[in-house]
């Protein structure tokens, strides 16, 4: 897989994780749940991205920003929750 540089952008009550491929930008966003959980609600990549990997690298860099707070997911955006459910071993950050 491609590797991307993933900017994390995180505020108050949520945030998100950006990268810029070949000029166009990819996000994942996310909500906090309190101090012991996120929510990513959105993970949207240009067609022009499509089939490099991008969502997943997003999804994957929250898996393990998770699990260095010690954090839990509840994935709400269909493509996060889905990328979880395909790889058995991110599947200890689900809330």
């Amino acid at each position: 897989m491609e590797s991307f540089d993933i900017r994390k952008e995180d505020g108050e009550t949520g945030g998100r994780y950006v990268t810029v491929v070949d000029g166009h930008k990819a996000e994942m966003t996310y909500s906090k749940a309190g101090t012991s959980r996120i929510i990513i609600d959105h993970t949207g990549v240009p067609k022009a991205l499509g089939g490099r990997g991008v969502g997943v690298a997003l999804v994957q860099r929250a898996v393990e920003d998770a699990r260095a707070a010690g954090l839990k997911i509840i994935p709400l955006c269909p493509f996060a929750k889905v990328q979880i459910e395909k790889h058995k071993e991110w599947q200890d950050i689900l809330a």
